[in-house]
């Protein structure tokens, strides 16, 4: 009788070989060494990936029919253990999360304590209402200590509107009596071209989320500007449709990486004008419902007296809707 040498650890010379996870997605149903191939360098390299893809996804990579699509998904869903959680386990999972601060008291206490890591955070408001000064900010203070406020981590800055600018980090790392050289280093930027170049840049961001930044784990991928460009490739109303589907599939893949690897997502928004609403602020986020079911944090920026900036909180999933006066200074966000 003949054994099936595939089955379980196998053992030479006395050391057990642990299955990888290459191993269990060879071991898939429907997977052969092509397909796994195909998986493993288009980034679904482990069960999780898997099992919370599309099957359109993984016709697109792998090249297999819908059938066998569902296959391998529900196989991969099968081995890992995707039940049901207790509030208590939730809440100890969340003590995982960390709170990037912006240096600005008031601005954090809206926030209860800053910018949550595992999950999407955005910040919308008309040109010059700080969306980018608080993209760099956040930028350098993620790279201090957690006892500092920050999380010992590095970045990630796919630019859309070139706005980012190396002199703006340097101020704000000396204010911080930081080593600005070092800082600039742990900061990985990308200038995003068109919507798709902008997709393509953030699902090829996962390679460098995984083996990090001079040693430094990303903490922070920073999207400014999430919508300028889709704003642009897709004009009028026959294009709606496209642009919502192709800006949704973008924000998952945001949201995905903001789980998976428990990194804080900063993502900033422009504005249109509602000439028809007569009372209150007649300016909306581009991107309607798309961005805003979304988004966990949603904050609107405006322009307040005498060159402060207001912050008004309008959606989270636990914080009350508040208000944070600040100004911009050469160090980076402070009180007023």
């Amino acid at each position: 009788m003949s054994e099936d040498i595939n089955e379980g650890p196998q053992v030479t010379d006395g050391t057990v070989k642990t299955e990888t996870e290459e191993d269990k997605i060879n071991g898939l149903p429907g997977v052969g060494a092509a397909t796994a191939e195909k998986l493993m360098v288009t980034g679904f390299d482990n069960l999780m990936s898997i099992s919370v893809a599309s099957p359109g996804q993984l016709v697109d990579v792998a090249g297999v029919t819908e059938a066998t699509a569902r296959k391998i998904i529900y196989a991969a869903r099968d081995k890992l253990d995707m039940g049901f959680e207790s509030g208590e386990d939730l809440l100890k999972k969340r003590e995982q999360i960390v709170k990037l601060t912006t240096g600005c008291k008031a601005f954090d206490e809206m926030l209860a304590g800053g910018f949550e890591s595992g999950s999407i955070s955005e910040c919308f408001g008309e040109f010059g209402s700080s969306k980018s000064q608080i993209a760099h900010v956040l930028a350098v203070r993620v790279q201090l200590s957690k006892d500092q406020g920050g999380a010992d981590g590095s970045v990630i800055f796919l630019d859309g509107e070139s706005t980012f600018r190396p002199e703006r980090i340097i101020q704000i790392a000396n204010g911080l009596g930081l080593n600005h050289e070092e800082v600039l280093k742990n900061i990985k930027v990308a200038r995003a071209f068109n919507s798709d170049h902008q997709m393509l840049l953030a699902e090829k961001s996962e390679d460098i989320i995984k083996e990090g930044i001079n040693g430094l784990p990303v903490k922070l991928l920073v999207m400014d500007s999430l919508t300028s460009h889709f704003r642009a490739d897709f004009s009028g109303r026959g294009e709606l449709a496209v642009r919502q589907q192709k800006l949704n599939r973008h924000m998952h893949v945001l949201m995905k990486l903001a789980n998976q690897y428990n990194l804080c997502v900063y993502v900033t928004n422009q504005v249109m004008a509602k000439p028809d609403m007569f009372f209150g602020d007649p300016t909306a986020a581009i991107g309607g419902n798309i961005v805003g079911h979304n988004s966990q944090t949603r904050i609107y920026l405006r322009k307040g007296k005498k060159g402060t900036r207001v912050g008004k909180l309008i959606d989270s999933p636990y914080l009350a809707d508040t208000e944070a006066i600040f100004k911009i200074t050469e160090n980076g966000m402070e009180d007023v």
